[in-house]
């Protein structure tokens, strides 16, 4: 086990100790609910007092088994001693100062150390690359829409079915993930297109292979969009996750990447890759864009794990791409130094160990979890890499249908029984936690996910 749970006085199991929800967090829900806007997508009533590790308490003294991490986040854990202690000496220093006008140390190391992280760094022979700090990933998304459009001087951008990329105007016309998102916001943002990414699964074009399905895919954007729809020579770049993430899990084949890049090429078009919840380390590897061969994209968008927490977003690309002249593109807040400084040592973990635990935890949970799919019905398809697992829910194998009803049901049980888990797609369960796991904690998340099962299995 890694120090951030492995403490013997640190409980690593969840205790329940009052109905769900206990009385103090009716309370909380209960002011919540009268101040907070209602857009946000609050499933089941947890709230949050304290957390360590993989585990959070609720007000009521509560405690969970956190397999969602704030959504991918928490790389580090909750409140890593490490993370926590340079946050408090940078605080110490100065919170703020505005990078976009001013230098300062935290930030300019925190940028060398990113540009080096890149896949294909100078030295392995790639070009060299530049970072751009935002506040978010949908900040990341939007400066590099902007980037890629002043880059290449074309106006449109191709993205894919079930994309998420955020919910500020310029990403919300890449996202094509439920369409609630989209609803009464328009006009968005022109000359956004989307294509098929590669879901075998639930292969619109009945492929035989996974491989089939990513030819079927490129064969689409160059035989339909790029003859019929749009000329090539007017696309900007193609925005893409490496692994689809609200989408639903979704790992594409080598296949599609390295092809989806040769096509790019072809035209002149740019390759984002959206690393906002795929990386930092979730897949085993800094960047999931890694474990797809030759694939190097030109730009990525990193956020969510960056800071263990904090707010941080950053763009990460080609110096010979990023060539927009100062004033162009600014933020007050991007690049805070506590957020640097966080960063710094979250990515000082993830290379210390955390990585290397995200494949052996995540092997193991994939492991656990493949066998589940042969024992229940309901369990279409066990899919992803390192910690960064889907399981989607069906009304049963002979339909595929998507039992999206069953899936929320699932999850809200789960957390009755101490497990912290989300959902993601129209029906699949996605395990997300923090890289800091034990195989203890991974045989207790199946042991509560198997017995919700059980109760709903024929």
């Amino acid at each position: 086990m890694l120090e951030n749970t492995s403490q013997t006085t640190l409980p690593i199991y969840p205790q329940l100790l009052t109905p769900l929800p206990g009385p103090k967090t009716k309370a909380l829900i209960e002011r919540d609910t009268a101040y907070i806007s209602p857009s946000y997508t609050r499933g089941y009533p947890l709230a949050i007092a304290s957390g360590y590790g993989a585990m959070v308490t609720d007000p009521d003294g509560n405690r969970f088994l956190d397999f969602c991490a704030g959504i991918a986040v928490c790389a580090t854990g909750h409140s890593h001693p490490e993370v926590v202690r340079v946050i408090k000496e940078q605080a110490d220093k100065f919170l703020h100062m505005s990078g976009t006008d001013f230098y300062y140390d935290v930030m300019a190391d925190l940028a060398e150390r990113l540009a080096k992280s890149a896949p294909r760094t100078e030295a392995e022979g790639g070009e060299p690359k530049k970072v751009f700090f935002a506040n978010s990933g949908t900040e990341s998304l939007e400066g590099a829409m902007k980037l890629a459009r002043y880059h290449t001087k074309r106006k449109k951008l191709i993205s894919f079915y079930r994309s998420f990329h955020g919910r500020t105007y310029g990403t919300m016309s890449l996202t094509a993930s439920k369409s609630i998102q989209k609803s009464r916001f328009s006009p968005l943002v022109p000359d956004v297109l989307h294509a098929h990414y590669p879901y075998f699964y639930r292969d619109i074009f009945k492929s035989a292979t996974p491989d089939d399905c990513a030819e079927a895919c490129l064969d689409y954007i160059e035989n339909y969009l790029f003859k019929m729809v749009t000329p090539p020579e007017e696309v900007a770049a193609f925005v893409l996750e490496s692994i689809q993430g609200e989408g639903g899990y979704v790992v594409p084949p080598a296949k599609f990447l390295v092809g989806l890049q040769a096509l790019a090429k072809k035209y002149g078009i740019l390759i984002v890759a959206d690393e906002v919840q795929s990386g930092m380390g979730r897949t085993g590897k800094m960047w999931a864009a890694e474990h797809f061969g030759s694939y190097e994209p030109d730009i990525i968008c990193s956020a969510k794990g960056l800071a263990s927490g904090l707010p941080l977003g950053a763009i990460i690309a080609r110096s010979n791409v990023m060539d927009w002249p100062p004033g162009t593109h600014a933020t007050t807040f991007g690049g805070n130094p506590l957020s640097c400084a966080a960063a710094l040592k979250t990515m000082d973990l993830l290379e210390g160990g955390l990585m290397k635990n995200a494949t052996v935890q995540g092997d193991y949970l994939k492991s656990r979890l493949m066998p589940l799919k042969d024992q229940f019905d309901m369990i279409g398809d066990v899919r992803g890499i390192g910690l960064m697992l889907g399981v989607e829910i069906i009304k049963d194998k002979a339909s595929k249908e998507k039992a999206s009803a069953l899936r929320n049901q699932i999850v809200d049980e789960c957390f009755e029984q101490g497990l912290v888990i989300l959902g993601c797609g129209e029906n699949t369960i996605r395990f997300s936690p923090p890289l800091v796991i034990c195989q203890e904690q991974v045989d207790c998340a199946i042991d509560i996910f198997t017995r919700v099962l059980k109760k709903h299995a024929s």
